[in-house]
């Protein structure tokens, strides 16, 4: 894994081994993150990441929220519960030399604290198939986390409608990957 764009291109992420399959982690690919920051950069949603602050949903290795920071985003805060995703998040925040950008929430996606900074960029990538998307969502507008307006980018195994207070822009897949692009209310 590497980031793929921007001050960071080509910087090798932590490498993730076997990862942890009983934890879901499962990072998204290099091709996917490409195909995913090409669409979100090339002009339809303006430009996302310019001082954008990100939030990074079941974070795993921090990949989508370091690929925005590398573009431009001026900062991110990671929320996850696992040790094997913690311990390469922070690792690859380390190697970026980034703290001073980022913020770990160390939470159950679903059960964030409250903040009055809110966020333009939401990355969401629950584990497929556990239905635990909506909630995570649910749970970061109701904590204030969701600026009016944000981007949200949705990965799953299939196709996901819009939430209540959410408006669908695009869906498109990637192998296996379902990425569904919202717009907060």
């Amino acid at each position: 894994m590497r980031i793929i764009a921007g001050d960071w291109r080509g910087r090798p992420l932590t490498a993730v081994g076997k990862g942890d399959p009983r934890a879901h982690l499962r990072p998204t690919t290099d091709r996917v993150r490409e195909s995913l920051f090409n669409m979100l950069g090339g002009g339809r949603f303006g430009d996302p990441f310019d001082g954008a602050r990100v939030l990074d949903l079941f974070a795993g290795t921090g990949a989508l929220g370091l690929e925005a920071l590398s573009r431009g985003a001026a900062h991110c805060t990671f929320v996850d519960d696992g040790r094997k995703a913690l311990s390469l998040l922070r690792g690859n925040i380390r190697l970026l030399d980034c703290a001073d950008r980022t913020r770990v929430i160390t939470r159950d996606a679903t059960r964030l604290p409250d903040t009055d900074t809110p966020c333009d960029l939401v990355f969401l990538d629950p584990p497929y198939g556990k239905h635990l998307g909506d909630k995570a969502l649910t749970a970061a507008r109701a904590a204030g986390w969701i600026a009016p307006g944000a981007l949200v980018v949705w990965e799953e195994s299939t196709p996901q409608e819009a939430p209540t207070g959410f408006a669908p822009l695009d869906q498109r897949r990637y192998g296996d990957t379902h990425a569904t692009v919202l717009r907060a209310d």
